[in-house]
C-alpha cells in the first residue's frame, strides 16, 4: 500500500528544507562528520540531531513543520601560529528553531516558506550575546510532475534562503531538478546538491554527489591579530565553507531506520576567521582534504 498523498507532498517539503535527495518525510536524525585536515595536524568533527514534526493544519495538504536542530562543531587546532589562541578555537554550539509553513498550490505546484532563529557561539563568557544570533527566511516554490509508472517522478523547485550574519552574506538560490527516471535510478541537478543514486532494492542505495557544508560561528571574545605588514586585525567570528564530492551507501535496515554512510574529497575547503564585515582575518586552512559523514534517519 503506498504512502498517503499528503504524506509524500509534506515530504517533498521536507526534504528541500534538509537537502534534494528523496521523497520519504525524514522526521529526525542523528549525524557524525570528521574532516582532517591535510597537510596540517588540524581535525575537524561535528555531531548533529535534528527533528522535523509535521503539523497537519487542514484536509488540503497544509501543514505547519518545527525543525529544532542542534549541532557541536569541534576543532582540533595545532597550527603553531595559533598556539596561543587555541582554547577559544575549540568548540562551537549552533541551537535552534525553524519553522516552516506548506501548502497546495494549483497545477501540482506548492509552496514553502519557513522563518528561524539560532543561536552560535564557542560562549567563552558567561549567557548569549546579541552577535550570537542568527536569522534564517526562505522561500519554496515546488512542481510536481506525475508519471502513472511509479516509481517514477519528477519535481522542480526553485527558491531563495537567506541567513544572517554568514560568511556569504547575500541571499542564496535554490534551483534543483529531480527525476526518479528509472526504477533502479534517479538524479538531481543544482543547488545545494547534485547527485545519481542507484536503487539496488527497496532498502539499499548508493550515489554519488556534490554538494556544500559549512559551519559559521561568533566569537564571544574578538581575537587580535598582527599581520605580516604589521596591522591589526580584530576576528570576530569563524566559518567553514566546503564544497563536497562524495560516495555514500544507504540502508534501511528496520522498516523506518536507514543507515548511511558517505566518503569523499573536498573540492574546495576553506576555514577561516573574519572580522564583523567578514572580511578575511586569518586562514585556518584552505587546502583540500577527505571527508567522511555518517549518521542514522527515521524516516515514514
Amino acid at each position: 500500500m503506498g504512502k498517503p498523498k499528503n504524506f509524500v507532498f509534506i515530504g517533498i517539503f521536507l526534504f528541500i528544507i534538509n537537502t534534494i535527495e528523496s521523497q520519504q518525510t525524514e522526521l529526525a536524525r542523528i549525524e557524525y562528520t570528521y574532516i582532517p585536515q591535510a597537510s596540517s595536524d588540524n581535525i575537524y568533527d561535528r555531531f548533529r540531531i535534528s527533528i522535523n514534526y509535521p503539523i497537519k493544519i487542514n484536509e488540503k495538504g497544509t501543514y505547519l513543520i518545527i525543525n529544532p536542530d542542534y549541532r557541536l562543531d569541534n576543532l582540533k587546532i595545532n597550527d603553531v601560529s595559533l598556539s596561543q589562541k587555541r582554547d577559544f578555537l575549540s568548540e562551537f554550539h549552533t541551537g535552534g528553531v525553524e519553522l516552516g509553513y506548506t501548502f497546495k498550490m494549483k497545477n501540482d505546484w506548492r509552496f514553502g516558506t519557513k522563518l528561524g532563529i539560532k543561536i552560535s557561539s564557542n560562549f567563552e563568557e558567561s549567557g548569549i550575546q546579541n552577535e550570537d544570533l542568527r536569522y534564517t527566511g526562505a522561500l519554496y516554490f515546488v512542481k510536481s510532475y506525475k508519471n502513472k509508472q511509479e516509481p517514477k517522478t519528477a519535481l522542480f523547485v526553485f527558491g531563495v534562503k537567506y541567513t544572517t550574519p554568514a560568511s556569504l552574506n547575500f541571499p542564496l538560490p535554490i534551483l534543483n531538478y529531480y527525476s526518479r527516471f528509472h526504477s533502479s535510478w534517479s538524479y538531481s541537478v543544482g543547488t545545494p546538491k547534485s547527485s545519481i543514486k542507484y536503487y539496488f532494492n527497496k532498502k539499499n542505495t548508493i550515489q554519488a554527489f556534490i554538494g556544500l557544508d559549512q559551519f559559521y560561528s561568533n566569537l564571544q571574545k574578538n581575537q587580535v591579530f598582527v599581520s605580516k605588514d604589521g596591522e591589526e586585525k580584530i576576528a570576530e567570528n569563524i566559518s567553514m565553507l566546503n564544497i563536497i564530492s562524495a560516495l555514500g551507501y544507504e540502508c534501511f535496515f528496520t522498516e523506518h531506520l536507514l543507515l548511511y554512510g558517505y566518503l569523499g574529497y573536498t573540492l574546495s575547503n576553506e576555514i577561516r576567521l573574519r572580522d564583523n564585515d567578514q572580511k578575511d582575518v586569518k586562514i585556518i586552512q584552505d587546502k583540500n582534504t577527505f571527508y567522511f559523514r555518517s549518521g542514522i534517519k527515521y524516516k515514514i
